[in-house]
C-alpha cells in the first residue's frame, strides 16, 4: 500500500467502529493470500521420481508444500509414502500428496 493510501486509512480508522477496524484489517491479509498451483502432469512425474529417489536410497529431502494459502517448506528423511491415505511422513510431519508443489533432493 502506498503511503498516500496508508495515510488516508489512518485517518478514517479513527472514526470507524472496532468492527470495521477488524473487516478491514481481514480484508488486506486475505489479499495476501495465495492460490494452489495446478501442476502439469511434467511436474507431478518429477515430484514423483524424486520422491521414488529419496525413499528408496534414503536421501534428505526437501519439499514445498501448499497449507494455510501459503507456501511451506520442510526438509528431512522420507519415512514413507502412503498412496491409500494419499499422503507423506517426513520427519514428523504428514502432508497430503496433492498439497506438495515442489521437491528437491538435498
Amino acid at each position: 500500500m502506498s503511503e498516500a493510501n496508508d495515510r488516508g486509512t489512518k485517518k478514517w480508522t479513527a472514526m470507524m467502529m472496532p468492527e470495521h477496524e477488524r473487516m478491514l484489517k481481514q480484508l488486506r491479509s486475505e489479499d495476501e493470500y495465495k492460490e494452489k498451483p495446478i501442476l502439469s502432469e511434467y511436474q507431478k512425474a518429477e515430484i514423483d521420481t524424486v520422491l521414488q529417489l529419496a525413499l528408496k536410497d534414503d536421501l534428505t529431502v526437501e519439499l514445498e508444500h501448499f497449507k494455510n494459502k501459503d507456501y511451506h517448506k520442510i526438509k528431512g528423511k522420507l519415512l514413507t509414502v502412503d498412496v491409500l491415505n494419499k499422503c507423506l511422513k517426513i520427519d514428523e510431519a504428514i502432508i497430503p500428496l496433492d498439497n506438495i508443489t515442489g521437491a528437491w533432493i538435498d
